[in-house]
């Protein structure tokens, strides 16, 4: 089960979200996205966890709980089906004249 963890504190560690979600069964992986160019944290992640019924477990347990001061959201994760790369808005020709 994938779970989004949200509004995270930005100097909170992927080690002690891991450690937090143990305490409800076995963690397969835990990752805090950060910012391409800076590093930084954006203040979200997601856990990885092997056992669904554990994972759920998780998530009502630790939605709107607090740590490190903030109130984290915690949720599955739903996959972006609809989502599609890419952007420009359809200019696609946009500098490319022609004399």
């Amino acid at each position: 089960m994938n779970i989004y963890v949200g509004n995270l504190s930005y100097d909170i560690k992927e080690d002690e979200l891991k450690e937090l979600f143990g305490e409800f069964g076995a963690v397969e992986s835990s990752k805090i996205i950060s910012d391409r160019f800076s590093g930084k944290s954006k203040g979200f992640g997601f856990v990885e966890m092997s056992d669904e019924s554990e994972g759920e477990a998780a998530i009502n347990a630790l939605n709107g709980s607090n740590l490190k001061g903030r109130n984290i959201r915690v949720n599955e994760s739903k996959p972006n089906a609809g989502r599609q790369g890419g952007g420009g808005g359809g200019r696609s020709s946009y500098n490319q004249r022609r004399y």
